[in-house]
């Protein structure tokens, strides 16, 4: 699975990523969705003692449980309307596809008013990593993006990103998802790595994202009680939203989705690039650098003809060498086409001279893992065949 989107060559009709005419109204409010303050004014309001909040707490973040015949901690009487109200259903699942001998789970889920989303668990030796959505579609237009091309429906809420954690981490526990590599070592059953890198621009979603970022990293009960250092934020480059994070005091890793080292090709496959350019967000990436002191990640999906040159290579390598060194690590990813597109994967032998190019200026370079690409891998194109 690449976490990158994958092309697409027609664009979608609007509200294709939907069974139905998503239903008005506003998600229903979820244990994930308050602090410890918060919650515990829910279940106030709703007539119980404060305590009960940690009981649920405890239930949802260190067991994954939301089934009140379980709860047998919390009275019999109301036990039912309590969890109803506390942890209602966020998200049902309508295709889950396997790839890498049931290593690679990726799930498409609808929400309350039926837009869809994805989310991916890839299980590795000694650590399993998610991949999730923080918008259902995405409004950043990138041309050679499925979810970008479909457009935004609309922003999830904090308890929304985070049930999809808990609902890897309930698959692992339940025993849905193949061992690592190397059966002799430990594989944890719970979600070690989280990269938001899933359908959506978590920084446009910003407030509802790091919200979710502290019910991850919050001990448990209060979160899942994840390193900080194990999440990591993908972005297409929103300058000013990339600087408040770095003010957030949470040192998880920034991912920086380049594309292109030149404004006149990023302008066209990263529009955004159009507001913030090419040297302003690699700026704003070497200040999240300064500040948090966690090494910045370059994401660059490798496109046939289109930004794979070497002379591309070599500008990028420059551009990243001239802001300082130790700073940064570039993720050059092979592209996961769909059929027919006239966007696809670099040649072979094209890849490993961009990757040699930018390590002779310096530049620690890794292809990144691809998982998936068997099932629709890449982002957003698994929502839209369901659809």
């Amino acid at each position: 699975m690449t976490d990158l989107p994958t092309p697409s060559t027609t664009k979608p009709v609007p509200g294709q990523l939907t069974f139905s005419a998503p239903r008005r109204g506003k998600p229903p409010q979820h244990l994930a969705d308050f602090d410890e303050a918060g919650r515990k004014e829910a279940v106030e309001a709703l007539g119980h003692k404060g305590f009960r909040a940690k009981q649920l707490s405890t239930h949802y973040f260190e067991h994954f449980v939301d089934d009140a015949e379980q709860m047998t901690d919390l009275p019999a009487a109301g036990r039912t309307e309590l969890v109803d109200a506390m942890l209602p259903k966020l998200l049902t699942s309508v295709r889950t596809l396997n790839a890498d001998d049931g290593r690679t789970v990726k799930q498409v889920w609808r929400l309350f008013d039926g837009a869809l989303v994805e989310s991916v668990l890839m299980r590795y030796p000694g650590r399993v990593t998610m991949c999730i959505s923080s918008q259902a579609g995405c409004g950043m237009n990138c041309p050679f993006c499925a979810t970008g091309q479909e457009g935004l429906t609309r922003n999830l809420t904090t308890a929304e990103i985070v049930e999809q954690v808990v609902a890897g981490a309930r698959m692992l526990r339940e025993g849905a998802v193949a061992g690592g590599d190397d059966e002799s070592r430990e594989t944890p059953l719970r979600v070690s790595n989280v990269v938001f890198m899933g359908m959506g621009e978590a920084l446009a979603n910003y407030r509802q994202a790091i919200n979710a970022i502290h019910r991850l990293v919050d001990p448990a009960p209060a979160g899942l009680g994840m390193s900080a250092r194990h999440l990591t934020m993908s972005t297409v480059g929103l300058v000013p939203a990339i600087d408040k994070l770095a003010k957030e005091g949470i040192p998880v890793t920034l991912a920086l989705s380049l594309h292109a080292p030149d404004d006149e090709l990023r302008n066209e496959l990263v529009p955004i690039n159009t507001r913030w350019t090419v040297d302003e967000a690699l700026d704003a990436a070497y200040r999240y650098y300064e500040a948090t002191g966690r090494r910045v990640s370059i994401e660059y999906a490798l496109i046939k003809d289109m930004n794979d040159q070497a002379w591309r290579a070599d500008l990028l390598g420059q551009k990243l060498r001239a802001r300082g060194k130790g700073w940064v690590h570039v993720n050059p990813i092979p592209l996961n086409p769909t059929p027919g597109s006239k966007w696809t994967a670099s040649r072979k032998g094209v890849e490993q001279q961009f990757v040699e190019r930018l390590r002779a200026h310096g530049i620690p370079t890794t292809i990144r893992d691809t998982r998936g690409s068997d099932i629709d891998g890449a982002c957003g194109q698994l929502a839209a065949s369901t659809a």
